[in-house]
């Protein structure tokens, strides 16, 4: 009973803050992350019902013997707070400058992704695709729809220069491998009508003549095949595939763009329209997912801040609060930084879910501080010796228990998972179990 008299409420809100964390996740572009949120989210809640049912019913029944405490016993977590006391200036001053260091390499890191690398050499399909990229075709590719604007309009001979333009701009850029376009058609017939001779490797200047070469081209095609893969259906649009290298999500994007200001500068009105293929697709879905987490990062945040204040019944307290919440958010970001500096993907979803579990320590460290000022009239030093003493062990042993669980997944040879689970594990070594004391230990606070 007493112990739920005092644990109750920072089960609740640690319970309340991690489920607001996975739920964060829901702001992201991704179902499977999605998902990921809500399973854990209901986990949690799951969790914290049996934690306050359950679990004391259990204790209650199953027989005990509570191990007598010597006299003038001295733990290790009391070691831990009086060191920490006695030397908080020095601590205090030595974390904020690894603070700043680390924080300091934080701008390192580019909202980036590579999506053929998310797989490790051990499978076969990551292999398979860096033999294709080096010695047949490139595995990322754009396609578009130029349009000439009327039926029949494929036989334009301005419409053909323009399309022609559009593949040269494209096979001059080096992160291109090939593309495929119908004027290369026209020229090769060109060439072919007249003796094979080269100089005649041209478009077709008359829009007759540019019509009966497709017309020629289509009837001597073998049975059952068509031009429908390059052209449609009235002859009024024609499809440019451009096969590329390996590109980063942001180089991908950078050219797509790059590609679109050339429509839009040099193309008909018709043929401004955007690439399409799978590239695209998972660079965009990329791009939008890793801000969209961030924001949906941010707003957990504010919501936990926003609790702390309310169950914590003092603004103040739950403003500190905020330091240790954030500052292991920006180490672990600048630590990453300084040995990878590339955020892709999997590393969107850090940021919201471990703001849930971060803010673990902080609760409880804070409810047995306040605990021994409201209730104890203790002295900030002496309540910061009864946090250590009362919840510092547990704060410590769950970091090892969640660390070690998080770094199964880094043992991954998928990217997402196991940069997931990197990350993961820094972010809960470096949140707040001792500098939190420090903090309270200098800082005067009154009783209330």
């Amino acid at each position: 009973m007493e112990s739920l008299r005092i644990n109750f409420q920072p089960i609740f809100l640690t319970s309340l803050t991690t489920a607001i964390g996975f739920l964060s996740l829901n702001f992201g572009e991704v179902p499977p992350f999605r998902a990921l949120g809500n399973i854990v989210a209901m986990g949690v809640t799951t969790a914290f019902v049996l934690s306050v049912t359950f679990l004391p019913a259990l204790i209650a029944i199953l027989p005990m013997r509570p191990q007598p405490e010597k006299p003038g016993t001295v733990h290790t977590m009391d070691r831990l707070g009086e060191f920490v006391v006695a030397r908080r200036q020095g601590l205090m001053w030595g974390m904020v400058g690894i603070i700043v260091l680390l924080v300091s390499f934080l701008p390192r890191n580019e909202l980036n992704d590579v999506f053929v690398e998310y797989f490790d050499e051990s499978f076969e399909f990551r292999r398979a695709t860096d033999f294709v990229t080096e010695n047949l075709t490139g595995l990322y590719d754009i396609h578009y729809s130029l349009n000439a604007g009327e039926p029949e309009g494929l036989s334009d001979p301005d419409f053909l220069k323009k399309v022609e333009a559009f593949a040269e701009w494209y096979r001059n850029r080096p992160e291109v491998m090939h593309v495929s376009t119908i004027t290369d058609t026209f020229k090769r017939l060109n060439k072919n009508l007249h003796g094979d001779d080269p100089a005649y490797y041209r478009l077709p200047e008359q829009r007759d003549l540019a019509a009966q070469y497709l017309l020629l081209y289509e009837m001597s095609l073998p049975y059952g095949l068509d031009l429908n893969n390059q052209i449609n259906v009235d002859k009024s649009a024609t499809r440019v595939a451009v096969t590329l290298k390996i590109l980063s999500t942001n180089e991908l994007l950078a050219l797509e763009e790059s590609a679109q200001q050339w429509l839009k500068d040099n193309g008909l009105p018709s043929m401004q329209v955007p690439g399409a293929s799978p590239s695209i697709m998972f660079a965009n879905i990329g791009y939008r997912n890793i801000r969209s987490m961030l924001l949906g990062a941010i707003i957990a945040l504010v919501s936990i801040s926003i609790i702390l204040i309310i169950a914590l019944r003092s603004l103040k307290f739950g403003l500190i609060s905020l330091i240790p919440n954030l500052v292991p958010t920006a180490m672990a970001f600048g630590l990453w930084g300084m040995l990878v500096g590339q955020v892709g993907l999997g590393l969107s979803v850090v940021a919201g879910l471990t703001i849930g579990i971060v803010v673990d320590d902080t609760i409880h460290y804070l409810s047995k501080y306040l605990r021994a000022r409201r209730e104890k009239g203790l002295s900030p030093e002496e309540a910061v010796r009864y946090a250590f003493r009362s919840v510092g062990l547990a704060l410590w042993v769950t970091t090892v228990v969640l660390v070690a669980g998080f770094l199964v997944l880094a043992q991954s040879h998928f990217y997402m998972n196991s940069s997931m689970g990197i990350m993961t594990a820094t972010w809960l070594v470096l949140r707040p179990k001792t500098h939190f004391g420090r903090i309270l230990s200098i800082i005067r606070f009154p009783h209330d």
